[in-house]
């Protein structure tokens, strides 16, 4: 006779016994929210095939909320983020590393969530020699706050100065949670990414015993607002991701808003991806900004949003939003600046108001995780994961492969020196 298969209540039970990490178990001892490594829920992709995670870009409070309400409903395994331009030490956000595994506590715990929650720290930047040793110390303060994951982000850097910036990080960043690392900054069709840069990426991190779950790469999407469907190039990503397959890492996607939904699957279905990260759809949803199917702004004829009455913030809310921006002189790429002066407003509207700004969210991202990231029902594998593993840290996914005396620091600088590399105009492409 067949063995009974456990129900989910029974695993997520077990599983919030063990699959915390210490960080958290510290600072929520007897919450009922099972916050994990960013590692569970990449193998929970894996496990199911073709599927993405989103990793929702918590600009606001509506979106965390959205967001879990929809993953919920999905029972997907999910990510929240927000990265360091949003919510570091300059941030324009008022979610920011510091606070937002708080609120991911208190939400979960307050709307009876039961699905596996990563709390990533995407886009932690590193420009230089200064970013490097704030980060010595900013790092373990983030993991100290409840984070569970986290992409140290040097692309800025030539390709020998990226690897060492990473490498020299690396010690700050626990083991068992999740790690992103990323070659080329995301500029759309500009500098893109090659199988060479990135191989030289992960195979230094690999003689280092650094053994990432993501790799970020520019594939010809871009941050915010998508001015064309050029978008993101599913065959480049796939070739990067065959080269790299025998070092066992994870595509995370940067930039999916604004590309088709037809896009996102092929992302899904064609690439290594795990991982796919939403960020100004689910701020302009929220707001009750109208888009298209896809979550891209719809302009008017003068060039600017178009806001649906009766959808998201209050039209009052609104137009007291657009004649601030208009004083500040923010065109439609800055709105995002918006988020920090406007959320303590936004959270005083009447409830009826904030609770239809996070059911857009809600019904736009359960769209997204069942009928174009494959990750319904994903939540069931994360979990077994961590009781597979019997504990919080399901250790890497790869082994050593390269040879550590052959990427010391000064062959490192002899390699890079062979790379053809166009890393694209100079800017801000931070998130």
């Amino acid at each position: 006779m067949a063995a009974t298969r456990p129900g989910y209540k029974t695993l997520f039970n077990k599983a919030l016994k063990i699959g915390r990490p210490p960080n958290v178990v510290k600072l929520f001892p007897n919450s009922k929210a099972l916050i994990v490594s960013g590692k569970v829920i990449d193998r929970a992709m894996l496990a199911k095939g073709k599927a993405m995670s989103i990793a929702a870009n918590g600009r606001n409070q509506f979106v965390i909320r959205g967001a879990l309400r929809a993953a919920q409903r999905a029972k997907a395994a999910l990510i929240i983020e927000i990265a360091k331009s949003e919510g570091g030490a300059s941030a324009y956000c008022a979610t920011n590393y510091w606070n937002m595994a708080r609120m991911v506590d208190a939400f979960c715990n307050e709307m009876e969530i039961t699905i596996p929650v990563a709390v990533h720290a995407d886009h932690y930047g590193i420009k230089g020699e200064k970013d490097i040793e704030q980060a010595r110390h900013e790092i373990p303060s983030m993991f100290d706050a409840g984070l569970t994951s986290i992409a140290i982000d040097a692309s800025h850097m030539p390709d020998d100065r990226n690897l060492l910036a990473s490498i020299a990080l690396n010690r700050y960043v626990p083991k068992w949670a999740g790690l992103e690392t990323e070659v080329g900054e995301i500029k759309g069709k500009a500098g893109l990414s090659t199988v060479e840069e990135a191989l030289f990426l992960i195979r230094g991190l690999n003689a280092h015993d650094i053994f990432p779950d993501w790799i970020a790469l520019n594939n010809g999407t871009t941050h915010g607002i998508e001015a064309s469907d050029a978008g993101i190039q599913v065959e480049l990503t796939a070739e990067i991701h065959r080269a790299l397959s025998r070092y066992k890492v994870s595509g995370a996607q940067h930039g999916t808003s604004g590309n088709s939904s037809r896009r996102l699957r092929k992302i899904a279905g064609e690439t290594l991806t795990t991982k796919a990260n939403v960020a100004t759809a689910l701020q302009m949803i929220s707001w009750g900004v109208e888009v298209n199917d896809y979550g891209n702004a719809i302009l008017d004829e003068d060039g600017r949003f178009r806001k649906v009455s009766g959808k998201g913030m209050s039209d009052e809310m609104w137009a007291e939003m657009v004649e601030y921006a208009d004083s500040k002189g923010l065109k439609k790429g800055d709105y995002k600046k918006l988020n920090l002066p406007f959320e303590n407003k936004l959270m005083g509207q009447p409830p009826e108001v904030k609770e239809r700004m996070v059911r857009d969210v809600e019904d736009f991202i359960y769209h997204m995780l069942t009928k174009v990231f494959n990750a319904r029902g994903t939540a069931r594998p994360a979990l077994e994961a961590i009781l597979d593993a019997g504990s919080y840290d399901l250790g890497p996914k790869g082994s050593r492969i390269e040879d550590p005396a052959e990427w010391t620091e000064a062959k490192i600088r002899e390699k890079a020196g062979t790379i053809n590399s166009d890393k694209g105009p100079a800017g801000d492409f931070d998130d």
